[in-house]
């Protein structure tokens, strides 16, 4: 007798952390919980290969995994974006003591 189908919680949460991952991720905060969601999706992942298809939302996983990786774009692209922006600003800066006209 096989057992019931059953969702993995698991994959509900490895949802909802890609989707918090990807609504944070341009202001950087986002890459913890994306991190977070990629952990939990291998994990989820391996196990509904082991229940041998009793465990069920690996579209959920799917979506999850694709949504914390968005969220790790956005931080990184937020992140070189920001350091051009510092660079560029530090390039326009005078550099050096600033004498007054006549000082010899």
């Amino acid at each position: 007798m096989d057992p019931d189908p059953v969702p993995s919680t698991k994959a509900r949460a490895v949802f909802a952390l890609g989707l918090v991952g990807l609504l944070t991720g341009a202001f950087v905060g986002g890459v913890i919980p994306a991190t977070v969601a990629l952990l939990l999706a291998r994990q989820t992942a391996r196990q509904q290969y082991e229940a041998r298809g009793y465990l069920t939302g690996s579209a959920w996983v799917r979506r999850g995994r694709r949504l914390a990786w968005a969220g790790l774009v956005l931080a990184l692209t937020t992140l070189v974006i920001a350091s051009i922006a510092g660079l560029l600003h530090l390039a326009s800066t005078p550099s050096g003591t600033d004498f007054a006209p006549g000082t010899d």
